[in-house]
């Protein structure tokens, strides 16, 4: 039985090494007093499949486990997120406020998601660029939407297009087609420095 858990952690930490360089550093990603406890599960899923580096719940009501350790225990967070939370960062906030001191202190630039237009600066998902900064993306409530106040202290709102009767997307959908398209622009940008640094050390053999 001991062998074959030291073969699986083996197994993982080779796979850890595998995808290291495809991960989003300094990418995180927010939510915002989420109802449903099913979909802060589907979005740890959505944040590990995808490489962000990072998962923060604001949660004034205390539904999620302060500790992460707790977390990584917690029956239906692990049946949601497909035993994602054993391995991904989640840190939980009691506010808005605390959640943006703490990103405004490490340096981080705010953007909201919305599906209709807030703030200042709208974006439309495809036509952002999201590579250059430290970021934190913010997803609201599925009933209310984000807040007034994540909206005031955000860089931009940045919109899903979309062309039906429905106004809206699940919460745990919103987070995968968001993050996946930021995701891929950092990826994509950080493996185009990455070749031409072997390129330039190419040309100086």
């Amino acid at each position: 039985m001991k062998n074959n858990e030291t073969k699986e952690k083996s197994s993982l930490r080779k796979k850890a090494g595998a995808i290291k360089e495809f991960r989003c550093k300094n990418l995180i990603a927010v939510l915002e007093e989420p109802q449903d406890y099913k979909n802060i599960g589907r979005t740890i899923r959505n944040i590990n499949a995808l490489g962000v580096e990072k998962l923060y719940i604001i949660d004034s009501r205390d539904k999620v486990p302060d500790d992460w350790q707790e977390m990584r225990t917690d029956v239906m967070l692990t049946k949601t997120s497909g035993s994602a939370i054993k391995w991904s960062f989640v840190k939980k906030f009691s506010s808005t406020e605390g959640c943006i001191d703490h990103l405004d202190k490490n340096g981080f630039v705010s953007m909201v998601t919305s599906p209709h237009l807030k703030g200042q600066k709208n974006i439309v998902l495809h036509e952002g660029k999201y590579t250059k900064m430290k970021l934190a993306v913010w997803f609201g409530n599925e009933s209310r939407g984000i807040s007034e106040r994540a909206v005031k202290n955000s860089k931009a709102c940045i919109n899903i297009p979309m062309y039906g009767i429905i106004e809206s997307l699940n919460l745990g959908t919103s987070t995968g087609i968001v993050l996946y398209e930021i995701t891929k622009q950092r990826r994509e940008f950080k493996l185009g420095k990455i070749a031409k640094r072997k390129e330039k050390l190419k040309n100086k053999k």
